[in-house]
């Protein structure tokens, strides 16, 4: 059974919460959740069993920082989200979204190989998203071309992209 880990680390939204799994075999951490302040449907502080060890958690910490300082444009990290089969293939999606592009929900089940009609469930999938900013739900837009959601706030939504697009530096 694998154990638990995580860390803090300050990010422009504030602390980030980040956990992952330790395999019994000492390889590294398989990154579960980042999580922000006040991020609907998320744990905002570690669970009673999590063990605090920000040395397991270093790379993500590290490739996230420097996300947030527009020198990183792709995680490379090992990812152990927790989700039904159809939200994992939505996740999994995401990682299909080029870096300062969008896509409606539509063209995401697209990619994820749900039916047209499943677009409500694609919704749900990337409202649910345990893996912030790692895994691109910010870049998921409506048909309208408008910022819907983001269970870390539309604010947050604006910042990323126009992260991306280059406008914000």
């Amino acid at each position: 059974m694998s154990t638990t880990v995580f860390t803090f680390m300050e990010s422009p939204f504030g602390r980030l919460l980040l956990s992952g799994l330790l395999p019994e075999d000492g390889g590294p951490a398989a990154l579960a959740t980042v999580t922000a302040p006040g991020q609907k449907y998320a744990l905002a502080e570690p669970a009673d069993d999590w063990v605090h060890d920000p040395d397991a958690l270093a790379e993500p910490v590290a490739q996230l920082t420097a996300y947030f300082a527009g020198e990183r444009t792709t995680f490379d990290l090992p990812l152990a989200p927790i989700g039904t089969e159809f939200r994992r293939s939505v996740w999994a999606a995401l990682d299909d979204i080029p870096y300062g592009e969008t896509v409606t929900y539509s063209r995401l089940g697209e990619l994820a190989g749900a039916s047209p009609k499943a677009v409500r469930a694609v919704g749900g999938a990337v409202g649910a998203n345990p893996l912030l900013i790692v895994r691109p739900c910010h870049r998921v837009i409506g048909a309208s071309g408008s910022l819907t959601g983001f269970a870390a706030g539309v604010d947050r939504k604006r910042w990323l992209l126009e992260l991306e697009s280059g406008t914000l530096f």
